[in-house]
């Protein structure tokens, strides 16, 4: 949770906003986009395109509950405070790691696991669809304790 503090005391770091249907739908047809270019793509555009296919539809939950953040790690981080396995949270860090590695180092690619991808972004879908309004009351406390 230190990590969530430090996040919530930076500049476009984690702020509560309104929560916002369109840009989760946006943000979730975005990453149909990449998971469907990803499929076809080998390399480093490949590691790009999964990164981003899951970090949209990581987006896509934090805008449907009303939390906007513009450090990639700290959207990582707040998977947290959802019901997600840490299996999950593990794998797109990882996926993001690649991501730099590859686009900004020139790193050779690693393979990426299409089956990964496609079960974290369904995961993420079905989170997303069930999430009640109790939850997301919950998420965006926990945020504004950890924001004072």
């Amino acid at each position: 949770m230190n990590k969530l503090v430090w996040c919530c005391k930076q500049n476009k770091g984690i702020d509560l906003i309104e929560p916002n249907e369109n840009l989760a739908d946006g943000y979730t047809n975005s990453s149909e986009e990449n998971l469907l270019a990803m499929v076809g793509l080998k390399g480093k555009w490949k590691a790009i395109t999964a990164y981003y296919a899951c970090y949209d539809i990581l987006y896509a939950l934090l805008q449907k509950v009303g939390i906007k953040c513009e450090i990639h790690d700290c959207s990582i981080e707040l998977l947290n405070l959802f019901d997600i396995g840490r299996e999950h949270i593990d794998f797109i860090q990882n996926l993001k790691k690649e991501r730099i590695n590859v686009q900004y180092y020139l790193k050779k690619p690693k393979e990426v696991d299409d089956i990964k991808v496609k079960n974290f972004v369904n995961d993420c879908r079905i989170l997303m669809a069930n999430v009640t309004e109790d939850k997301i009351n919950e998420v965006r406390g926990r945020v504004q304790k950890l924001s004072q």
